[in-house]
């Protein structure tokens, strides 16, 4: 069950604010003076184990998919300088967390083999065997 005041990662996901822990530097590239004295670069980190709502088999998948976020033992990793303010890189950090925890949320589907239908199967045959005449008509012939 959620806790009231829990952020929505959505389908179902969820994490407490004081789960998330935010930090903030100074940003990487040009900005001239900006860029060097406001810290508008946010770092999120969360424990894969404090988020909420997600089954085993999410988790696993979480696991597997954000394997470039993740350091540690079972501890994710954002990063983001993209805007010169503080919120839209917090707000960009909190999106790639929500794409990241909705993906795993979804299970796969299962493929189901299936065979070719007879007709497929024929006109497949078809082909072949109006390919095959075709290059039998170029071959040479022996006069003999």
């Amino acid at each position: 069950m959620r806790p009231p005041g829990a952020v929505d990662l959505g389908r179902g996901a969820w994490i407490r604010p004081q789960d998330m822990a935010w930090s903030f530097t100074t940003a990487r590239g040009p900005g001239g003076q900006h860029v060097n004295k406001a810290s508008t670069a946010a770092v999120l980190r969360v424990r894969i184990a404090d988020l909420g709502g997600l089954d085993d088999a999410a988790v696993e998948r979480l696991r597997a998919n954000a394997a470039s976020a993740l350091v540690g033992d079972g501890e994710l990793l954002f990063r983001c300088d993209l805007h010169r303010s503080q919120l839209q890189n917090r707000d960009t950090c909190e999106g790639r967390l929500r794409t990241m925890v909705s993906q795993a949320a979804v299970r796969p589907k299962v493929r189901k083999k299936t065979k070719p239908t007879w007709g497929s199967v024929q006109r497949r045959l078809e082909g072949k065997r109006r390919d095959a005449d075709r290059k039998q008509s170029r071959r040479w012939k022996d006069e003999g």
